[in-house]
């Protein structure tokens, strides 16, 4: 899949599920209730200790399971992580920064790199370097909702992917969308801990369903 169709799928369905746990049962079972409510796109975060190797067996999964599954990863912070994860079969990277060294990287192997940026002068870098979508990090401390639709004003052919204070209710989600939000990476909100403790995957998936609907209502 070309890096221009992985951004387009982020548009289409508007909604980047985002999660780890150290267990790779959960991993499945987190990955398959949010891709059966719709979110054929998913991010794993890059944050226990030997990550790459859950991913690895996940990827291996995912293939044989659900091929139409595009499967990206975040927290990544530097090039050599970077490559790694993309020899794994990562056909997306997230970054909370922006790294130059990344963006070489997954250029040269026409990978899609979402970097992390706080200001309109790191979206602009970053846009040279190549990104195609910019994900705004911390999104609710640098002026949320208003932030986008202040930066798009001038500089409308930017995608912006706000992550962290994203929320899958119709009020949340509204803002975003209205302010011109690409799309949105919801983590904790949608895949909480007490899912995961009650192990109420389908919940999970009923709550990814109503989500995707919700985003698609409000981008027609």
């Amino acid at each position: 899949m070309k890096r221009l169709d992985v951004a387009l799928k982020m548009r289409d369905i508007g909604v980047i599920p985002l999660y780890y746990n150290p267990d790779l049962e959960v991993m499945k079972e987190v990955v398959s209730a949010c891709y059966n409510g719709g979110m054929k796109i998913f991010e794993f975060t890059n944050r226990g200790e030997m990550a790459h190797e859950l991913f690895a067996e996940l990827v291996k999964w995912a293939r044989k399971e659900m091929p139409d599954l595009i499967l990206g990863v975040g927290t990544v912070v530097e090039a050599g992580t970077c490559s790694m994860y993309i020899q794994l079969g990562a056909k997306f990277i997230v970054s909370p920064l922006l790294n130059e060294d990344m963006a070489r990287t997954c250029n040269r192997r026409k990978v899609l790199w979402i970097p992390g940026c706080a200001t309109a002068s790191e979206i602009g870098r970053a846009e040279e370097l190549g990104a195609e979508v910019v994900k705004l990090f911390p999104s609710p401390t640098i002026g949320g909702a208003k932030f986008v639709k202040a930066y798009l004003g001038p500089c409308p052919w930017s995608n912006l992917m706000p992550s962290g204070g994203v929320s899958p209710n119709r009020e949340n989600l509204s803002d975003w969308f209205e302010a011109g939000a690409f799309c949105v990476g919801i983590g904790s909100q949608l895949i909480s801990k007490e899912i995961i403790r009650n192990k109420d995957y389908k919940k999970l998936q009923s709550v990814c369903r109503e989500t995707v609907e919700l985003v698609q209502e409000l981008k027609n």
